[in-house]
């Protein structure tokens, strides 16, 4: 190789370099940035912070213990929703469907995912919550009222809309991910036991177990989106700082609290409040993706090895 080849490839190489490295430096300086802005917050309230449920700014009282609860119900309702319709799509899409029906399928799962989230909330409050007030509400009122969940006024407004809103928003991300994964899964495992007599169904389980760690990473995607979708939940889970047993009762998440408190927030100390409670998002955000990432690699790295013997 020329000199001039090997100077190429050095710099080539430093460039390569120098933009991964700006990719994390913008993350520690957003973690930075965010956990100074925090320090008010974090100097008056300590852990109490996360622990607090109250949320009176006019009185200086903060708390985002509401606000978490509202994210992790809503997104739990979510995953529950959300998490069979996805299996049940991939395993049509690759192990069931001709290949004639699944592409235009797969295309229109995508296509949503597509879908801007405001789409999602416009939808959630002219269609869903009037739904849910009218039919689904009075529903699982009548007959699974004896419940905490099922209890409480139906306004169609609330953790449940909410909840469904994010069903539907990352059933097509949890679907595209988890047929990425059984494709990924080597064909000769299907002809195998298809080979010793195994029916079709049987080799589909054979599929989801060497795909379990890839699912389980797909679902845990979906949840990063749930965590911090925001502007659909917004819209339809009714924004008020409680926490309530009941699935019709308003709520907040940290996400939704962030976009519709953050324009009014002139004190200093509420600022940071809603600093703080956008640093605990971005890091629970952050661990779940990576996560799910490890857990898809782990997939990915078993297909690629498994070729190469």
């Amino acid at each position: 190789m020329s000199q001039t080849g090997t100077v190429g490839d050095k710099v080539f190489r430093v460039i390569l370099f120098i933009t991964a490295a700006i990719i994390l430096l913008i993350v520690a300086v957003m973690i930075f940035m965010m956990v100074l802005n925090s320090m008010p917050t974090i100097r008056q309230f300590g852990f109490g912070f996360l622990t607090g449920r109250e949320w009176k700014p006019a009185l200086s009282e903060f708390g985002a213990l509401p606000f978490i609860y509202g994210t992790i119900v809503s997104s739990l309702i979510a995953l529950i929703i959300s998490v069979p319709i996805s299996l049940g799509i991939a395993i049509f899409l690759v192990e069931q469907a001709p290949k004639k029906i699944a592409t235009p399928i797969a295309f229109m799962v995508e296509l949503l995912a597509a879908i801007p989230s405001v789409v999602y909330g416009l939808w959630g409050i002219f269609v869903l919550a009037p739904f849910v007030r009218n039919y689904l509400g009075v529903f699982l009122e009548n007959y699974l009222g004896w419940l905490p969940l099922f209890q409480g006024r139906l306004t169609g407004i609330g953790m449940l809309t909410g909840g469904i809103i994010l069903a539907l928003m990352i059933t097509p991300i949890i679907t595209a991910v988890v047929r990425d994964v059984f494709e990924a899964v080597p064909t000769t495992q299907r002809e195998a036991a298809l080979a010793l007599g195994a029916t079709k169904w049987e080799t589909t389980q054979i599929v989801l177990g060497n795909a379990s760690s890839g699912i389980a990473g797909a679902v845990v995607l979906g949840l990063g989106r749930a965590l911090g979708e925001t502007m659909a939940v917004t819209m339809v889970i009714g924004n008020s700082p409680q926490i309530s047993a009941s699935l019709f009762e308003p709520a907040y998440t940290i996400a939704s609290v962030l976009a519709a408190n953050f324009a009014e927030a002139t004190d200093r100390l509420y600022l940071s409040a809603l600093i703080e409670i956008g640093l605990v998002l971005f890091l629970v955000t952050f661990v779940v993706n990576a996560l799910a990432k490890l857990l898809i690699l782990s997939v990915t790295r078993g297909r690629a090895s498994a070729k190469h013997t």
